[in-house]
């Protein structure tokens, strides 16, 4: 191969030819070694690099190699954008962008990123990826088990549908229509479902909820009587009812004659009385909950473990209207949101597993995370109301949020923000990551701060939501995932402060960090406040959330303040608009 720079034709370049900013690289097609060229290639700092290698990927300013026989990872050239690349893990695969560098691990086949604003979307923890590709904005993973083919598929094997992904234009993953991707059947379904289509040679076997169950073949997978033992069931049933009216009549005899002879004896007693706790909730403290929380009336076909409740699927699905799509609040990784209005008239937001989440969590790890989940309780955290875990299902209910995302107001079509509300906003949002980070035991890492996880209740208070469940017992490193969502936070006050979004590829730089910093340091910090609303009186809380935001995004994670200082300092910013407004 050939290639033409400025006149120069360079040869023996046969793969991996990489292109930066006034560079390009490749590998040396005898030696194996790196080869450069153009007008910034010097500044690579690569000079007479011996060990051959397999892979190679160029950021802006900066360039990553995979050595072809230990599968480490080496870089050269502009540090910012590289950081400190992984050591001690094996890679086969390199991709970068602009921003930051990515790679799949030899072990596991994980992704794993280093570089620039890693943590402004999370980076998806599944395993079995075979191949990763970058744009300036975005890194995406192919995870696909089979590969094009002419030939039809075999036993146990059938067609992938691309329409199942629900992209209109995309018909087909392959690049020649008359080309298939043969994938292995599927065998069991998930508890409570049954089969009800086996596996064809363009479709997998389908899987149906036991609540859909009608017919006989479905009986002993789903655990339904056939009708003659329906029929003795119900006689035994309607014997029980019997004695249950009889007694229960005689009961209220009973209580009428005693509380007409002993009306004060029954009235202290029934003082007396107060909630039983059970459950997933027994003996577990409930730190700074709702001064006023509203009683939670008892439904006859909904159960309370503690102070959460247990609702039936039928229950969940009139309120969501069966979860169509209208009802549909948002989706995410871990499946769908839905607003519901329950039979008290109570609204709610149901989130519901999707299958592959209900497949990757186990039952116990559910119960796990209900134990976690139904005992933080706090004013500036998006609290549980109940859950349900009938025929496999993974649906848990939340309270409703009837004024959106912080994002919807910074950056959307709601009503924007005025000053006192949005510093009253970024001051409760902290005191709700603090009580994770130093109220809940063991702590809570929330591992996705950002204005899309913050929402605003019925009196524009901020709950800090979608926290992830990992704790100290789960992770070693546990005060620098606390320096994460503190990092992250400076990100919340600088899209609070300016109004921008944390990336904006319309702007330049299009990151938030890198158009603002420089700024606050240079004492402008004036020029990123938000023009779209009126300035206050006075300016200077707005400057001190600058300077706050400024030392929360400190490279340097030990040099970052915890959540309990940030709330110190965004209370003195509160009380100081309240002061001079």
């Amino acid at each position: 191969m050939f290639v033409l720079s400025k006149g120069l034709i360079v040869k023996n370049i046969v793969k991996n030819i990489v292109s930066g900013d006034g560079f390009s690289c490749g590998i040396a097609k005898e030696t194996g070694l790196i080869f450069c060229w153009g007008p910034k290639s010097g500044n690579l700092g690569i000079f007479n690099v011996s060990s051959e290698f397999e892979v190679l990927a160029s950021g802006k300013n900066s360039i990553c190699r995979i050595f072809e026989m230990f599968g480490e990872v080496e870089c050269w050239g502009d540090s910012s954008e590289f950081g400190l690349p992984p050591h001690g893990t094996l890679f086969v695969s390199l991709s970068a962008d602009g921003q930051r560098f990515c790679s799949i691990s030899e072990d596991d086949h994980e992704i794993e990123c280093w570089g620039r604003n890693i943590n402004v979307t999370s980076v998806p923890k599944a395993s079995g990826f075979l191949a990763i590709a970058s744009s300036d904005s975005m890194t995406c993973g192919l995870c696909s088990l089979g590969v094009c083919s002419p030939s039809s598929c075999t036993d146990g094997k059938f067609a992938f549908n691309a329409s199942i992904l629900n992209e209109p234009e995309l018909t087909s993953l392959c690049a020649q229509n008359e080309l298939q991707i043969c994938l292995p059947c599927g065998t069991n379904c998930s508890v409570g479902y049954f089969p009800s289509s086996t596996c064809t040679a363009n479709a997998d076997r389908i899987c149906t909820p036991c609540s859909l169950c009608q017919s006989s073949s479905c009986w002993d997978v789903c655990g339904v009587l056939s009708s003659s033992e329906s029929q003795q069931q119900d006689q035994q049933e309607i014997k029980k009812l019997v004695v249950i009216i009889g007694s229960s009549v005689l009961g209220c005899l009973l209580i009428f004659v005693a509380c007409c002879v002993f009306p004060r004896i029954i009235k202290k007693r029934s003082e007396g009385k107060g909630r039983i706790q059970c459950g997933f909730c027994i003996g577990k403290p409930v730190a700074e909950a709702d001064p006023n929380p509203n009683p939670l009336p008892h439904l006859s076909l909904t159960t309370f473990v503690g102070e959460t409740q247990v609702y039936r699927l039928s229950e969940l699905k009139d309120a969501t209207h069966g979860f169509k799509e209208f009802s549909e609040l948002g989706r995410g990784s871990f499946g769908f949101v839905y607003k519901a209005v329950l039979p008290d008239g109570r609204q709610v937001a149901i989130k519901r597993a999707n299958a592959a989440t209900i497949i990757h969590t186990n039952s116990r790890d559910f119960e796990a995370e209900l134990e976690i989940l139904c005992n933080i309780k706090h004013t500036n955290i998006v609290n549980l109301l109940g859950y349900c875990a009938e025929m496999g299902e993974r649906l848990l209910v939340y309270e409703y949020m009837p004024h959106g995302t912080l994002y919807d107001h910074l950056h959307g079509d709601l009503s924007p923000l005025g000053w006192d509300l949005r510093l009253k906003i970024a001051f409760q949002a902290s005191r709700g990551l603090e009580y994770l980070h130093n109220e809940v035991s063991p702590p809570i890492i929330h591992r996705d701060v950002k204005t899309s996880n913050i929402l605003l209740d019925f009196e524009w208070g901020a709950r800090i939501a979608d926290f992830h469940i990992v704790s100290a017992t789960t992770d070693n490193d546990l005060s620098g995932n606390m320096e994460d969502d503190v990092y992250n936070f400076g990100i919340v006050l600088l899209e609070i402060l300016s109004g921008r979004k944390a990336y904006d590829r319309d702007c330049t730089p299009p990151g938030i960090i890198e158009w603002a910093l420089p700024l606050i340091r240079r004492g402008k910090a004036a020029a990123i406040i938000d023009r779209n609303i009126a300035l206050p009186r006075n300016v200077e809380p707005l400057l001190k959330l600058a300077d706050l935001a400024e030392l929360l995004l400190k490279e340097n994670p030990s040099e970052r303040p915890s959540m309990n200082n940030v709330v110190s300092s965004l209370e003195q910013i509160v009380k100081c608009e309240l002061i001079l407004s």
